[in-house]
């Protein structure tokens, strides 16, 4: 990420300034402040946490031409187990532009490569995925063909079980894109 966030030209509403300044982040004349890590991580540290990325498909949303302060997924080694936490994938690609705009169908396919792309960069796979969040601009209209694809892709893998699954209508971050999907994978670790 960059290294500079603010800059002393901050053209901020009175309601900006006033939160900001809660958080700690302006001073009361409006300097900004270093920010330090809280006193309950000094005895106790954050969970470590490692981004994941799979630039072969898809690529950090950081590095937009407009950028989304988000990771594609999070990796979270739990004792035995690792925890992969895939951030709604689209049909993205790796020049992080939209592929199969107007085509539903393939804009799902593509969504499932993205997301197994994330996968096989930590080693998992759709057999150690337990839950997606599914979200579609238009459910009325798209859920039968979203269902579909994504009975025959799983149907393809020999999912047994299914992982558990919500369907959601939503608009998504760009009007080009049609079907976006979250996704947690849990695998135990030797």
């Amino acid at each position: 990420m960059n290294d500079v966030i603010f800059t002393n030209e901050l053209k901020l509403t009175n309601g900006e300034r006033e939160e900001m300044i809660k958080l700690g982040i302006l001073s009361e004349n409006d300097e900004i402040k270093q920010y330090e890590l809280p006193d309950i991580h000094k005895e106790r540290p954050p969970l470590e946490k490692k981004a994941v990325q799979a630039p072969g498909v898809i690529n950090e949303a950081f590095n937009y031409q407009r950028p989304s302060s988000f990771s594609r997924a999070i990796r979270l080694d739990l004792g035995s187990y690792t925890v992969l936490l895939i951030s709604g994938t689209a049909s993205v690609n790796e020049e992080g532009k939209a592929e199969h705009i107007g085509d539903f169908r393939a804009q799902c396919w593509r969504t499932f490569r993205n997301i197994s792309e994330l996968l096989e960069a930590e080693n998992m796979s759709w057999h150690d995925v337990v839950r997606t969040s599914c979200y579609l601009r238009d459910i009325e209209r798209d859920y039968k063909d979203f269902n579909e694809i994504r009975t025959q892709f799983y149907k393809w893998l020999s999912l047994d079980p299914l992982p558990a699954s919500t369907g959601i209508q939503a608009r998504l971050c760009w009007e080009t894109l049609l079907v976006e999907i979250e996704a947690i994978a849990i695998c135990k670790t030797n």
